[in-house]
């Protein structure tokens, strides 16, 4: 492994999605100590969301094969991002049930029919190569297991998306009940998280997928 794309998403400097993101890098660097860092911090730096250029592009297949000038450079700049990382880690908190707008902003981005997807009647196929995307979730609430009391539209949502360009290795990581933990209870829960992350990291870049996205 050599590059790693690594995106944080939350409004503040000091979050549960940072600290569990961060903690995905460094195993990830146990690993493979040589690897470089391409680094996306959504917070502070967020993404334009879609131009009217870049949307009248996209429109059809005829601005598609020439495209009104510079309206696909920002696209074209995170596509090449993911495609030069071996791996990939996303820090976001979970917004209202689902993504913030920052996460969605690039996922918009780098959806793009005839570069990152071809269309088919069965759907969307990917054209990138799968890798492993490792995403670390805080939720103020609790989304998932026996104590689960709001739904969930955050994961199925990116497994599907991301899915959608070949991007299908993916392990989710979560604090949950954000809003309640404090002190020892907020440590166990971030512990809990990080025990996970040793285990799948170990399987996902030590022993790297093999299937990939067509072409």
């Amino acid at each position: 492994m050599k590059s790693i794309l690594h995106i944080d998403c939350s409004p503040r400097a000091e979050s549960h999605s940072r600290q569990l993101s961060a903690a995905i890098v460094e195993k990830l660097l146990e690993v493979a100590p040589g690897a470089s860092i391409c680094r996306r911090d959504f917070g502070p730096a967020p993404l334009p969301h879609a131009a009217p250029d870049y949307a009248t592009t996209l429109s059809s297949a005829a601005t598609l094969a020439a495209p009104l000038k510079g309206s696909l450079d920002l696209s074209e700049m995170l596509i090449q991002e993911i495609e030069a990382a071996d791996a990939i880690v996303i820090g976001t908190p979970m917004h209202n049930l689902t993504v913030p707008s920052v996460l969605k902003a690039w996922i918009d981005q780098i959806l793009r029919a005839g570069r990152t997807f071809k269309s088919t009647p069965a759907g969307k196929v990917g054209k990138l190569h799968d890798r492993p995307v490792f995403i670390a979730i805080a939720s103020g609430g609790v989304f998932a297991g026996d104590r689960a009391n709001q739904p969930d539209f955050l994961t199925p949502y990116l497994a599907t998306v991301l899915g959608s360009i070949g991007l299908k290795t993916l392990q989710f990581f979560s604090v949950q009940a954000t809003a309640f933990l404090e002190g020892d209870s907020a440590t166990s829960a971030r512990a809990k998280a990080l025990a996970a992350i040793d285990l799948t990291v170990m399987r996902n870049v030590a022993c790297p997928a093999t299937v990939e996205g067509e072409r």
